[in-house]
């Protein structure tokens, strides 16, 4: 989408339609250029770390799909439909939140043809409000730390009168002549910021510190930030030109070595699955009422989403009290399309499925109609989900699952016939992306929910408990309530030196991950293994599941089986042939 003028010599007074043409070829560019240096950003020294390829796949994507679009004429509705065009393209938990600057970028800037300060600086306002809308618990040390100084500073170079200015009555919004402010002041306000809240962030995250980096979504907003300041510059940008000396300052100092006595997180067992899950279309409302609702629902439960705007937002949770969480819908707004689903016991539902063999819930003679959608990273587990008629997208360590393809997905099954689907995303960083399909696929009137599973062996308990006789929404708790049961573990090789909370490791050493976190360094992966299943099972278990990946020690079977039974006579061992990279072995506990 690159522009068909060159660039001005001298900065911009406005961004223009051409400008932001040519400030998305830039960012693509750019992306393309630092992707392996943003994806070694990794908070774990293991090649799975993927940010810088998800959001430049993400952003080639949607400038692909604009450049396949009816011309537009202004700069504001080439960013509205460009934002459109990154939310269904979004790769990655990072994609999503680039989707969602985007989109408030693009609300800011509506009503402004040709993008003045006071417009773009209310639409970086509004993108860091729509970054952090889109993540249930948002942390400092993060992109949206990051956006949140972009935002800052961006609105201080403008007067208080022109950042949230209202349009004028023509559509257009108002110019402030009182202020010789142009983009470019704005632009290179909002990235020097940005830049200084990246380099602080391993100050606020102590995994970014123990492993030496600063937040890789950050680093890529900086990169979206340089390009915008760029144009605005007027200068002839390259893609390999003159970041160098920022993109040097993208991994601090090494960490102390104090951190190498940081614990590892607990593993909580013993949150109780809530009692309904809650869902409805919310209109009349406005961003402060919404917000206010947000927090009330993660107050009352959990699994909270609370997302949209132009006048419509969708909401999710689980909660024990499904009245008191329509009331706050009531108080915000107008709840429309209401739906409370049972997630208890009562319709033969529950943890205690997985453990006890139980597949029939209560009330089997429903009609038939719940399907799956899950995300697979290896040939054997795409088909041990096909077996039990998934549609599976493909989705791993360099290829995540993107909004579209899962949106597509999920037609696929309600073209089929299902009347609800049920979402696996089987991967922590496509959880937004898997959300933000569900979300989409509501408005179709197709029915859809999500689980929570961030690895394939929760998936995995999860469809062991799955119902097609049952609808999608009673399916939901009772694949829920079993991937929560599941404790999880990996084992892998290190890719470089780092200091984790099993202690500091070298390139080649072998890494055990309990629950997420790297809690063991050794040199032979079966006795890693071991030692993973040994932690897995402290707090008791009656079946391990062993998913082998392409790398697989010889053995690896038997050593997880006896290191089981030598601590709980009459375990299950359970092996399946997954075939995905980077993890020799992922390991699940029920």
């Amino acid at each position: 989408m690159p522009g068909d003028a060159p660039p001005p010599d001298g900065p911009l007074t406005v961004l223009d339609l051409v400008a932001v043409r040519r400030w998305a070829g830039l960012t693509r560019s750019l992306f393309a250029a630092r992707r392996a240096e943003i994806d070694a950003l990794n908070v774990f020294p293991v090649p799975d770390g993927d940010t810088g390829t998800n959001l430049y796949l993400t952003f080639d994507g949607a400038v692909e799909r604009t450049l396949a679009t009816a011309e537009v004429s202004s700069a504001d509705e080439l960013l509205a439909v460009f934002a459109k065009h990154l939310l269904w393209t979004a790769r990655g938990n990072s994609g999503v939140i680039l989707s969602q600057l985007a989109r408030g970028l693009a609300e800011g800037c509506a009503g402004s043809p040709e993008i003045d300060a006071a417009s773009l600086a209310e639409g970086l306002r509004h993108a860091e409000a729509r970054a952090r809308q889109a993540v249930t618990d948002p942390k400092e040390g993060t992109i949206l730390t990051v956006a949140r100084a972009m935002a800052e500073a961006a609105t201080s170079t403008v007067p208080v009168a022109a950042a949230g200015a209202e349009p004028a009555p023509d559509g257009r919004r108002a110019r402030h002549d009182d202020t010789d402010v142009g983009v470019h002041v704005v632009a290179k306000a909002a990235l020097d910021a940005a830049q200084e809240a990246l380099e602080h962030t391993p100050e606020q995250l102590e995994v970014l510190a123990r492993a030496g980096v600063v937040d890789a979504g950050g680093a890529g907003l900086v990169v979206l930030l340089e390009c915008l300041e760029r144009v605005c510059a007027g200068q002839r940008a390259h893609a390999d030109g003159d970041g160098a000396e920022r993109r040097s300052r993208l991994r601090p100092d090494a960490p102390s070595a104090a951190l190498s006595a940081a614990r590892p997180p607990e593993h909580d067992d013993t949150d109780a699955m809530p009692a309904f899950e809650v869902m409805y279309l919310l209109r009349d409302s406005d961003d402060a009422a919404v917000d206010v609702l947000r927090a009330r629902l993660v107050e009352l439960g959990d699994s909270v989403l609370v997302v949209g705007g132009d006048g419509e937002w969708n909401v999710h949770a689980h909660v024990d009290d499904a009245g008191a969480a329509v009331e706050a819908g009531i108080e915000a707004g107008r709840p429309h399309r209401v739906r409370i689903t049972a997630l208890t016991e009562d319709h033969g539902l529950g943890a205690h499925l997985a453990r006890h063999g139980r597949t029939e819930p209560a009330g089997g003679g429903r009609r038939s109609g719940a399907a799956i959608v899950a995300c697979a990273a290896g040939t054997g587990l795409e088909g041990l989900f096909e077996e039990a008629g998934a549609v599976v997208v493909r989705s791993g360590p360099g290829r995540r699952a993107s909004t579209g393809g899962l949106i597509d997905a999920i037609r696929e099954q309600h073209e089929r016939g299902a009347s609800g689907v049920v979402v696996l995303p089987n991967d922590g960083d496509t959880l937004l992306a898997a959300a933000a399909a569900v979300r989409a696929v509501a408005d179709e009137g197709i029915e859809a929910h999500l689980v929570h599973v961030r690895t394939a062996v929760q998936g995995i308990a999860a469809l062991a408990v799955f119902e097609p006789t049952a609808t999608a929404g009673a399916n939901v708790l009772a694949m829920q309530a079993a991937a929560s049961a599941t404790r999880h573990g990996a084992v892998t090789v290190a890719n470089r030196a780092a200091l984790t909370s099993g202690g500091p490791c070298e390139a080649g050493d072998v890494l055990g991950v309990v629950d997420g976190d790297v809690v063991i360094v050794g040199s032979d992966e079966l006795a890693v293994a071991r030692e993973v299943v040994h932690r897995l099972l402290a707090s008791g278990g009656e079946l391990v599941t062993v998913v082998a990946g392409v790398d697989a020690p010889e053995g690896l079977l038997e050593a997880v089986t006896s290191e089981a039974r030598s601590a709980h006579h009459g375990i299950e061992v359970s092996l399946i042939d997954g075939g995905q990279a980077v993890y020799s072995a992922l390991l699940g506990v029920e």
